[in-house]
């Protein structure tokens, strides 16, 4: 357990205060809910099918529990597709507007810009920075507006062989926010009512997902702020500082979380005026990874546990933009000196201060929000301050290009043949990415801890994204000292590429980043099956979401669904009350019309136990080894 997150939850309890967590255990499941088999779609409704087949198990209209667990499915995918475009567009947008002289920022990778440029087909010879990064905007916000072929960021970045399967059943996409309000469409009463059809649309949607959102984002996030280098930071509540000012970043997009630390440094002295002993920024969720991986911004905590800041009583201000922010936290700040701060016109929280944030009015956005938060300094109530003292040490910052510099330091002709070499011969038997949230309705970090320890000590390799990270950095997973958790052979392979890079080990979970750079593992898969010339869905790879909240988590899933991964799920996907969509998701059935494996090659794994969950992902890894004719 977080033993800070414990005791703050004692503190907020003392002090008559609800937290996620209480009102988890207050909130009783819907039995239906939890199962997809109610309908809301339209006014004949709502609609539900009873179980055990002693009651209604037709809807209104007609439609039957695996067209409505179906459509369920899809508008939960559509959900978390439509956040990560939005993020997307929003980056692609904020480009433009730099080059044209109305954002105050400054395009930080030119080498990242020139080799996204190229695979889209750009020319970068003769152009500066300027024009190219505006034609490679233009190439993103295509991704929005075309009516005919495919997405450009799925042609950049798409495995051929994966490509060409898309393509034979009819599922490459065309333009994010057609596909988005196509799908809406085929979910609605009168629209599609296949199953099948339904659930292969899901997969269309994931492959948005994961080019126009995941891919797209991360390029150029990159482009802008800089690929990720490795750093060493801090996690836990300890992060928060008692004698400086505390602000809390949390969200997904970090055009907002970069200009508040830049503005928190412009203004250290005014908190000295105030008797502070300088500006502290944190993050939580998504915008502390993606300041932790730049920057190496300490992180406090992740989203289960994100009010908990605030109790400290030592948070001044906790500035939000969109994703994972709990409504919650408002009624928590209004109980502390802290003010909650929202950014975003559409994403605005009942009595929390708005400060407007466009990429133009940037600067003055950030710099009101780090006055306001030096202004709350002084109102702080001493009696009300109990933060907790442990920190842990964990490294970050490992994008695809940092670990395949960090390959280079062992074979700098080859640099994957080291991973190749250790995956052939068994002291790496696969790799498994942790991604996704904590739940509130699960012990927070135990199932993602849980989990890694496992794969680790068999000698699975764990990289990890999102909020999934958050705990394993926590917990020293993200040390070089971690290694002491690994089986003989990835210890020894781990240490091997960590001394030739100047440290006792690697970390036995490589922390990729944020949810959207759950783009540098796809990269890393497709760059791992171009080296052996065969299929992703042919690796020894899986993918796990122990404690997933959100319907991102989803999305990101279906698109490695989509490639073939196998995706494990810790938490309810709310589609069991059809046998149809379980078979079609989960299945390996041979005479079953469609599933998700025989079709990719990748399955679902719905399994709350961990430690069950862990056996079930290394007997698949097992078999896609055999399949490569490995051991």
């Amino acid at each position: 357990m977080d033993t800070g997150v414990q005791q703050l939850l004692v503190k907020a309890r003392e002090e008559g205060i609800d937290t996620a967590f209480d009102r988890a255990i207050k909130m009783s499941q819907c039995g239906f809910g939890s199962t997809g088999v109610c309908c809301r779609l339209c006014l004949e409704g709502p609609c539900r099918i009873a179980p055990n087949g002693k009651g209604p198990q037709l809807g209104v209209c007609g439609a039957n529990v695996d067209t409505i667990v179906s459509r369920n499915f899809l508008n939960a995918v559509i959900q978390g597709v439509s956040s990560h475009a939005e993020h997307a567009r929003e980056i692609a947008h904020a480009l433009i507007e730099i080059v044209e002289d109305k954002a105050p920022y400054v395009i930080q990778d030119q080498a990242k810009l020139n080799s996204i440029a190229r695979g889209l087909g750009t020319p970068c010879d003769g152009k500066d920075v300027n024009e190219l990064v505006k034609e490679v905007a233009h190439k993103a916000l295509e991704d929005f507006q075309k009516q005919s072929g495919t997405l450009n960021w799925l042609k950049l970045h798409a495995h051929e062989k994966s490509y060409k399967n898309w393509q034979q059943l009819g599922l490459l996409p065309v333009n994010a926010h057609l596909e988005i309000a196509k799908g809406i469409a085929r979910m609605v009463m009168g629209g599609d009512a296949d199953p099948a059809n339904l659930l292969l649309g899901t997969i269309t949607m994931g492959l948005v997902d994961g080019y126009a959102g995941l891919h797209m984002s991360t390029d150029l996030q990159d482009i802008l702020f800089g690929s990720p280098r490795t750093v060493k930071t801090q996690y836990r509540l300890g992060v928060i500082k008692k004698e400086k000012v505390n602000i809390s970043v949390n969200g997904h997009i970090p055009l907002l979380a970069e200009k508040v630390v830049e503005w928190a440094n412009k203004l250290n002295e005014e908190a000295k005026k105030v008797g502070a002993e300088g500006i502290n920024v944190i993050g939580v969720c998504c915008s502390g990874n993606e300041l932790l991986m730049r920057k190496g911004i300490s992180v406090a905590t992740n989203y289960a546990s994100q009010e908990l800041p605030i109790v400290t009583g030592a948070l001044e201000a906790m500035v939000v933009d969109i994703q994972c922010i709990m409504p919650g936290l408002q009624q928590v700040a209004s109980c502390y000196h802290t003010e909650l701060i929202t950014t975003l016109p559409y994403a605005k929280i009942s009595g929390a201060t708005h400060v407007e944030f466009t990429t133009e009015t940037a600067d003055e956005a950030a710099k009101e929000i780090v006055l306001r938060a030096i202004d709350n300094f002084e109102k702080r109530d001493p009696n009300k301050i109990d933060i907790p003292e442990e920190v842990t040490e964990a490294y970050a910052g490992f994008s695809v290009e940092q670990i395949i510099e960090a390959l280079s330091s062992v074979n700098a002709g080859d640099p994957l043949k080291p991973l190749v070499d250790a995956i052939a011969g068994g002291e790496i038997v696969g790799a498994v990415a942790l991604v996704g949230c904590t739940n509130p309705r699960k012990k927070q970090d135990k199932y993602n801890v849980e989990l890694a320890m496992e794969l680790i000590k068999n000698n699975v390799l764990v990289v990890a994204t999102g909020c999934s990270a958050h705990s394993l950095a926590k917990f020293g997973l993200m040390s070089p000292e971690g290694v002491k958790y690994c089986g003989d052979g990835l210890r020894g392979v781990l240490t091997a590429i960590g001394q030739a890079n100047g440290l006792p080990a690697l970390p036995p979970a490589l922390h990729m980043g944020s949810c959207v750079d759950n783009s540098r593992i796809a990269d890393l898969l497709t760059a791992l099956a171009n080296y052996l010339n065969v299929s992703v869905k042919d690796l020894p790879v899986a993918g796990s979401c122990p404690e997933t909240h959100h319907p991102k988590a989803l999305a990101i899933g279906t698109f490695f669904l989509a490639n073939g991964v196998d995706v494990h799920v810790g938490v309810n996907p709310q589609v069991t009350g059809s046998e149809f969509v379980v078979n079609v998701l989960t299945s390996s059935k041979q005479d079953f019309p469609v599933t998700t494996d025989g079709l990719f090659g990748g399955k679902l794994i719905y399994e709350e136990d961990s430690v069950k969950a862990a056996e079930t992902i290394l007997d698949r890894i097992k078999k896609k080894r055999r399949g490569l004719g490995l051991r």
